[in-house]
């Protein structure tokens, strides 16, 4: 390899450092504590923001700090729809073992996305559907994504959504919610009890090592998601999750 298509590797790497540092830092951060983290010197940095700002994937804010570009929207939706697609087989493998609705969630600001969805071959009418967005602490798989965070994360965020009720199942207290977070990290998986749909219980886990963090799920009626049945089903969906975090770590290599 010459040392310009060296020095062009090297320079594509630092950027996309840099822009996985400004998410990192919630969106928004200066370039002292770019250099600071990625170790490079502050002219480096400029240089490398600058070009981000000219393309779009950056922009400088009033206060003279840098924030992810507008330009980065079409391309995360991009590659959310992508993810959805290698998703869907995997979710059909969960309708076919346990004959329930599987759908593919993201975490997007406060709010969970829907990317992924395999029907039941059963004629119920279910909540969640393709593109849907709910707030994260009355849906299964919200519950599973907060899980992975700090507390003082899932307190902001709670205090900014204000916690309302979807149902009247629908835990609105941030003390206990904290408390069902500890739950799911000791069980390994998590439950919605009716408490974004009356009638309907979810069982949800995360995709480990997921580029984006990502949960799925089984969804159905209460009535045959009971607790016999969940004990089945949660170790399918737990092998699932794995081979689906193979599959999208090798789409990256």
């Amino acid at each position: 390899m010459s040392s310009d298509r060296a020095g062009g590797v090297q320079s594509i790497e630092r950027a996309f450092d840099l822009l996985e540092r400004m998410a990192d830092a919630g969106g928004e951060i200066g370039l002292s504590e770019l250099s600071a983290g990625s170790g490079l010197p502050l002219p480096t940095i400029h240089r490398l923001v600058r070009t981000l700002v000219d393309c779009g994937y950056v922009r400088q804010q009033p206060n003279r700090r840098y924030a992810l570009g507008p330009r980065l929207i079409r391309l995360g939706e991009g590659a959310s729809r992508l993810l959805g697609t290698w998703a869907r087989p995997y979710l059909a493998e969960l309708v076919e073992a346990t004959g329930e609705t599987a759908n593919m969630a993201l975490l997007d600001g406060d709010e969970v996305v829907y990317v992924a969805q395999a029907p039941s071959r059963h004629s119920m009418r279910m909540f969640t559907e393709v593109g849907r967005r709910v707030l994260p602490h009355s849906a299964g798989v919200g519950k599973a994504l907060l899980a992975q965070l700090p507390p003082t994360e899932v307190r902001s965020l709670l205090a900014r959504t204000g916690m309302p009720a979807a149902t009247v199942k629908t835990i609105t207290d941030p003390d206990v919610f904290l408390a069902e977070l500890d739950r799911i990290r000791t069980l390994g998986y998590a439950i919605d009890d009716n408490e974004q749909e009356v009638g309907v219980r979810c069982l949800a886990v995360t995709v480990p090592d997921s580029p984006t963090a990502a949960a799925i799920s089984v969804s159905g009626p209460a009535g045959r998601l009971t607790d016999t049945a969940t004990e089945k089903i949660v170790p399918v969906l737990q092998d699932t999750a794995r081979r689906l975090s193979a599959a999208l770590t090798a789409q990256g290599t």
